[in-house]
């Protein structure tokens, strides 16, 4: 198969000669061959990379989660580097002046929660305001593009983790994303999305002939980015999703937890395709960094059977049952008036679910909306 990128580069690269380019990207902005499209685009005799945009943890990706990030200078190519995490999330008509394009090229890990396809939108949305053309260079959706899970974002909980009403596990590539998003949210953009070659739905990152590059610090390897569309659901707790570890989203934990209780009543529910186990880890940083904490790892067993979300729900309520007085629900560092697990679920429904034992009550509640959103996805699908 082909990636966007060296489509874009073995076919269209004379199409974009003598015009100035924007570059949106970061440590996963490679090819085949894990040739930086940076560096790739910098060298080469018929494109003008005249700018860089970066994402959440910054053009190298050497910042964490969260960190705020001020426009800086590449020091390997000497180009201007402009933060979209940091003063402003939108570009500003400074940074795209004079451009004649702006291309994207991020890899995503396929859930609502990654804020690099809010960046892309962002970036759709100024390119539309100031008429300069957007460019996607198509990438694999890592955890396959069939599988969608979780519930929609309901009006007034918006966030930088759920920019618009899409589900958990979308179950599309940010090129599709990209059409979706311009088309449905009327941004309006002028837009070319650089399709991959030979990419299949059913596909999981690793059984592709491609080498993984982690996009983000925390992003460890596939089956992470499996379980991340609900283990992710514990960040918005006083609970450890595990960073600070070699296994962030795959051990949960805290030092008030039992690991065998919890590893027990876990596994009493048999939920298909995941079993936990007992562990004992200590975080180096965020959460009870230095404190020794127990809880479990869950390890997916069959990728198809698996559903993400409701697991990370179940996981969830099972923790709230069992330490009623010791879980905290967490507010937003960035809007207090939330709480984050409000933000990560589009909603504070399920919060209030966990909080009267009807988690289930409210999963069922949550088909409709997700079968809607697949029927509406249909059209914007390219492979």
């Amino acid at each position: 198969m082909k990636l966007g990128v060296d489509v874009f580069l073995d076919s269209f690269e004379k199409d974009f000669s003598g015009q100035k380019l924007g570059l949106l990207t970061n440590i996963t902005g490679v090819n085949k061959q894990l040739n930086s499209t940076i560096d790739l685009m910098y060298n080469s005799d018929l494109l003008n990379l005249h700018c860089l945009f970066s994402p959440e943890h910054g053009i190298r990706g050497n910042a964490n989660e969260g960190e705020h990030l001020d426009s800086t200078v590449d020091e390997k190519t000497g180009l201007p580097v402009y933060s979209l995490y940091g003063e402003v999330r939108e570009p500003t008509a400074e940074m795209l002046d004079g451009l004649d394009v702006v291309i994207f090229d991020l890899q995503d890990i396929g859930s609502r929660y990654y804020t690099f396809i809010y960046s892309m939108a962002n970036m759709m949305k100024a390119c539309a305001k100031y008429n300069v053309k957007f460019v996607v260079l198509d990438r694999p959706n890592p955890i396959n593009g069939f599988q969608v899970e979780g519930n929609i974002v309901e009006d007034g909980f918006t966030s930088f983790v759920g920019l618009y009403p899409i589900p958990v596990r979308h179950g599309m590539t940010v090129g599709e994303l990209a059409n979706y998003f311009n088309e449905e949210y009327s941004i309006g953009c002028s837009l070319d999305v650089i399709q991959m070659q030979d990419w299949e739905r059913k596909y999981y990152y690793d059984e592709m002939d491609l080498c993984w590059v982690a996009p983000t610090p925390n992003v460890t390897q596939i089956d992470m980015c499996v379980l991340y569309p609900g283990t992710c659901l514990i960040e918005g707790t006083n609970v450890s999703e595990g960073r600070g570890t070699t296994k962030p989203f795959e051990y949960v934990g805290a030092p008030f937890i039992n690991a065998d209780e919890l590893t027990n009543a876990f596994n009493n529910l048999e939920i298909p395709g995941v079993k936990a186990r007992p562990v004992f880890f200590t975080p180096h940083y965020q959460k009870f960094k230095g404190e020794p904490c127990a809880g479990v790892q869950l390890h997916v067993l069959d990728r198809e059977k698996f559903n993400s979300f409701y697991t990370g729900v179940k996981l969830l309520e099972i923790i709230y049952n069992l330490y009623p007085n010791d879980i905290e629900f967490i507010k937003s560092l960035d809007d207090s008036q939330f709480y984050f697990l409000d933000l990560l679920a589009g909603t504070d429904q399920l919060r209030h679910a966990l909080l009267v034992g009807k988690a289930d009550d409210w999963l069922n509640e949550t088909k409709p909306e997700l079968e809607r959103f697949i029927q509406k996805r249909d059209k914007y699908l390219m492979y």
